[in-house]
């Protein structure tokens, strides 16, 4: 095994040469910050750039995403996947602008009580908002770790990176490398390693394969808010029609994917149409 020194000076070694420059990274806004973490979870960064730049013309601060409705939420964030996400981070902004004054929470417990975030968003936020230290993985970093300690390992929990986390992320801060900087640098070094490499995130113990989309539920799920757009409300015999998903297999999803939207508070009926929520 490597000693921790050599891999933090290999991590910030590439950073100096190539890391990567977005417009969340170069600024210091809690709220932008936030706003990109939601963008960016189980998303490429080619898909977020343009989707982030327009949201901020749409809804340029908390309060402008607060009062927006959900159908004109979708529309915004349309392309981007997990709609569900976009519900929940126009539910942070509700809360964060009528219960917490506009600001983005500066501690974890506060953080996590917000909806659609989860410890790695509420560590991400600390590490890149307010340059707090605390462990930060995510499917770049865990690549940057499992390639360097772990060469031959089948699979990789973890709870095995974590005493190296803490280790390499004490030896970059006592070296005067800021959290952010720390943080940014080990995903650049996991891109940057997925393109080089046989991608080492595979070996995590926390990798999972994406499946098929085609004849998916989740297929089913963007079709029928995409009818809903132009739409704002239908009967799902009506959506069925309009996405082309008739037929009884395919019916069968469309209701599925209904419910499933209904029950995460995207969608509701009124009467027997399906509509946003407000």
């Amino acid at each position: 095994m490597p000693p921790v020194d050599e891999f933090v000076s290999a991590v910030l070694g590439l950073y100096r040469s190539e890391g990567r420059s977005f417009p969340w990274r170069e600024t210091r806004d809690p709220w932008r910050i936030l706003v990109s973490e939601f963008m960016l979870q189980q998303t490429q960064t080619v898909r977020v750039l343009p989707k982030y730049l327009d949201w901020f013309v749409q809804f340029p601060d908390v309060q402008a995403l607060a009062d927006a409705s959900l159908a004109d939420v979708y529309a915004a964030w349309k392309g981007l996947g997990y709609n569900s996400r976009a519900l929940r981070l126009r539910d942070s902004a509700r809360i964060i602008s009528n219960d917490l004054a506009g600001t983005v929470p500066d501690n974890e417990t506060a953080l996590l009580a917000l909806p659609g975030i989860g410890p790695y968003t509420a560590r991400a936020v600390l590490a890149f908002a307010y340059n707090k230290p605390g462990i930060v993985l995510e499917t770049n970093i865990r690549s940057a770790y499992i390639f360097h300690f772990f060469p031959q390992a089948a699979k990789v929990s973890d709870r095995e990176l974590l005493p190296l986390a803490q280790a390499a992320m004490h030896q970059a801060l006592a070296g005067g490398c800021t959290v952010r900087d720390w943080y940014y640098a080990l995903m650049d070094y996991g891109v940057f390693l997925k393109k080089h490499e046989t991608n080492p995130t595979r070996r995590s113990a926390a990798y999972t394969r994406q499946s098929r989309f085609e004849g998916s539920l989740r297929q089913a799920r963007g079709a029928l808010l995409r009818a809903l757009e132009s739409q704002r409300s239908a009967p799902l015999s009506e959506i069925a029609q309009h996405t082309g998903l008739s037929e009884p297999a395919d019916y069968h999803r469309l209701q599925k994917a209904a419910e499933a939207l209904v029950a995460e508070g995207l969608l509701c009926y009124d009467q027997d149409r399906l509509r946003f929520v407000d």
